[in-house]
């Protein structure tokens, strides 16, 4: 399943750059993207949540030199274009590294936040030895012959030709940099934890060999009253792209909103 692409519009304020697309009318819903990705590869995912209803904003990673941002930072990009757009509360949420954000604002902007929205866990259960080389092959701009044979290591159940059509528009190394200068400035301790107000939604893939599914239902067990978990059946890594339908039908159940 493919979406027509909306165009990205760019936040500038003291020079950051922040990429964003805000698309459909009523409750709020912020996504922020993967590990070494910009907001092109949820546009299916976006428009199918907003199909179900929902006012829904990518938000990117900024431009701007990645000398001294932390998470926090990023997390203040999320919210400064919430500001911008005026968006109130919001859900949000973020697959991979995109998740480690999500939780970040709910840390140090807990009042702006309904609840988290998890594509995925990273946890104290790392990749697959096979899965952490097909990403590596991915992100290095390798032939493609040899990054389609990797990606069922990346995409379950899903095409893996079509997988690939929409996430090589998506690679973005820039992006990538900021990402790790960003999580190496900051310690877990300050974005890992949970928020104690906030709900939070997990959703996995059953066949995630990246962001495993143990992480997930750790996280649940160390706050059953906070997080709920919807798996995927199939769904690997890269289920945003592979399982748009189905992951946008488990949040709007979540969220109870018509």
């Amino acid at each position: 399943m493919t979406a027509t692409p909306s165009p990205i519009r760019i936040f500038e304020p003291d020079g950051r750059a922040v990429p964003y697309v805000d698309e459909g009318e009523g409750p709020s819903i912020v996504l922020v993207p993967g590990s070494r990705l910009n907001i092109t590869y949820l546009g299916t995912l976006a428009h199918v949540l907003e199909e179900e209803g929902f006012r829904v904003t990518r938000i990117g990673f900024r431009g701007a030199s990645r000398d001294g941002v932390t998470l926090h930072d990023l997390a203040q990009d999320v919210v400064d274009v919430m500001d911008h757009l005026g968006l109130g509360d919001a859900w949000v949420g973020g697959h991979s590294f995109g998740g480690a954000v999500a939780r970040t604002v709910a840390l140090d902007h807990d009042e702006r936040i309904f609840g988290l929205l998890l594509l995925g866990v990273d946890g104290a259960q790392p990749a697959t030895a096979e899965a952490a080389r097909a990403l590596d092959t991915l992100h290095a701009g390798a032939d493609e012959s040899a990054i389609l044979a990797g990606m069922g290591e990346l995409a379950g159940d899903g095409d893996a030709a079509v997988t690939w059509s929409i996430l090589r528009q998506a690679l973005d190394a820039d992006v990538a940099a900021l990402q790790q200068a960003a999580l190496a400035a900051t310690p877990e301790s300050e974005w890992a934890v949970l928020e104690p107000t906030i709900p939070v939604l997990v959703i996995q893939g059953s066949d995630d060999r990246v962001t495993v599914p143990a992480n997930g239902e750790a996280l649940r067990a160390a706050a059953p009253a906070l997080v709920s978990v919807s798996t995927l059946d199939g769904g690997g890594h890269f289920f945003p792209v592979t399982h748009p339908g189905e992951t946008g039908v488990l949040i709007e159940d979540f969220l109870g909103w018509d």
